[in-house]
């Protein structure tokens, strides 16, 4: 499950169009809106698509490498047919975005371990921080194309 475009193979995961990075998102979380919204902003290049974890292929994808639907704990970044998860997923989103963002590279030097652990903190206290969404994240109709699902 772990080889590049996995997905493609699991009959469970309808097929998508996987041609630029995907950021598969707790469309019900505030902060994690924030963050997409966040992406949006700064993603001059229109590189990144969108999906909400909610969706059909959302679930589909978390169920695919085993994580747990009902909790949505970790993004999911899914470039070049390869998944990233928590931390590591978080720095190639922001990375992703070119200068001054792609800075966060440096927080590559933590080790692993580490910096999994602070993203596990806040992602599991994020609802308490920011709250959650009476449905799921609906992007403006300028945005539309961005997202799948």
């Amino acid at each position: 499950m772990d080889g590049p475009y996995s997905y493609r193979a699991d009959p469970d995961v309808p097929e998508f169009t996987d041609d630029k990075p995907l950021i598969v998102f707790d469309g019900e979380c505030v902060f994690c809106s924030a963050w997409v919204q966040f992406v949006l902003r700064h993603d001059k290049a229109k590189r990144y698509r969108f999906l909400a974890a909610q969706s059909p292929l959302g679930e589909a994808l978390y169920r695919h490498y085993e994580l747990d639907g009902g909790d949505y704990e970790t993004n999911i970044l899914i470039e070049n047919g390869r998944a990233h998860f928590k931390s590591r997923g978080t720095i190639r989103m922001a990375a992703g975005l070119g200068f001054p963002w792609s800075l966060v590279k440096v927080l590559r030097l933590l080790p692993q371990g580490l910096a999994d652990r602070v993203y596990e903190f806040i992602a599991r206290n994020r609802l308490r921080i920011a709250g959650r969404r009476a449905t799921c994240f609906v992007p403006t109709p300028e945005q539309r194309d961005r997202f799948l699902g």
